[in-house]
């Protein structure tokens, strides 16, 4: 096992030790728990490393989708505007994005057409439910 020196902020430091207290463990320990549990969270992402800028969210359905990273906005959203006819200049304009956002989202959707599109099938089929 090696050592780190860690510098925590006094308000940090005290509401982990308040926690480790609780969990009857001591604040290494804790702290070791967290940081164990925050890379395995890392590491079980979703997110593609070709796409930088899109990350995933699970709505209240439960479901899954990936978004423009930094905003609400899906990338089945985009790319249904782009069947729509809408050229990415007009998307960027319509939802106040920057053109390169667009693209990566695009780019996304090229990429991982069979799973976008099972997606905006399955919102299409429950919305006709309704």
């Amino acid at each position: 096992m090696s050592r780190y020196a860690l510098n925590l902020p006094a308000d940090l430091k005290r509401e982990a030790e308040e926690l480790a207290s609780r969990q009857g463990i001591s604040l290494n320990q804790f702290i070791m728990w967290s940081v164990s549990e925050k890379v395995a969270s890392l590491r079980q992402s979703l997110d593609d490393p070709e796409f930088p800028g899109i990350t995933f969210r699970r709505g209240a359905s439960g479901w899954v989708s990936p978004i423009i990273r930094g905003t609400g906005i899906r990338v089945q959203t985009i790319a249904k505007q782009l069947m729509y006819g809408l050229k990415p200049e007009q998307i960027a304009e319509e939802y106040g994005l920057e053109i390169h956002k667009v693209k990566e989202a695009q780019a996304f959707y090229n990429a991982h057409q069979s799973e976008v599109d099972g997606s905006i099938k399955a919102e299409t089929d429950l919305e006709s439910k309704i």
